[in-house]
């Protein structure tokens, strides 16, 4: 009587090894395409803010000041290595963090004398917590704004 109990266990839905097995195969093969997706969807967002408005009045020293909120959903960004430029022409230029913020960067913007509009973009530069080595590099670029500078 005792092996034919445990013959009726093994012919169970529910203790089946088996069928188990080839399940948990199949649910793997349905997501692991997806796994990627899942795993690099909060790492590397990156949000950018232009503080300045779109149109400044027409400035004697043809720089026009610039200011970007920064911010990331990335957990490992070591926010002390930020280094901020403003992208004009082809040229990055240095902006430097606002003093008692520690997501807002100002900068200069020139514009020849004669133009009236300008396009230009941020770039911000920063290193990462990388598991088992030192901090890696990354950057971020942000869409093309214009300023357009209006006579007085």
């Amino acid at each position: 009587m005792a092996v034919q109990a445990w013959k009726i266990q093994l012919k169970s839905n529910f203790t089946r090894r088996r069928d188990f097995c080839q399940d948990a195969v199949l649910m793997l093969k349905k997501f692991l395409p997806l796994l990627p997706v899942l795993l690099f969807a909060g790492c590397a967002t990156a949000t950018f803010t232009r503080l300045t408005p779109a149109q400044q009045p027409r400035n004697p020293d043809n720089l026009y000041p610039v200011e970007a909120a920064f911010d990331s959903q990335e957990q490992a960004l070591r926010w002390d290595s930020i280094k901020a430029y403003v992208m004009v022409n082809g040229q990055s230029l240095p902006m430097r963090r606002v003093p008692l913020m520690k997501d807002r960067w100002e900068g200069l913007v020139p514009l020849p004398a004669g133009a009236s509009m300008v396009s230009y973009r941020f770039k911000f530069d920063y290193l990462y917590n990388n598991f088992g080595s030192a901090p890696k590099p990354n950057s971020v670029t942000s869409k093309v704004y214009t300023l357009k500078v209006v006579e007085q």
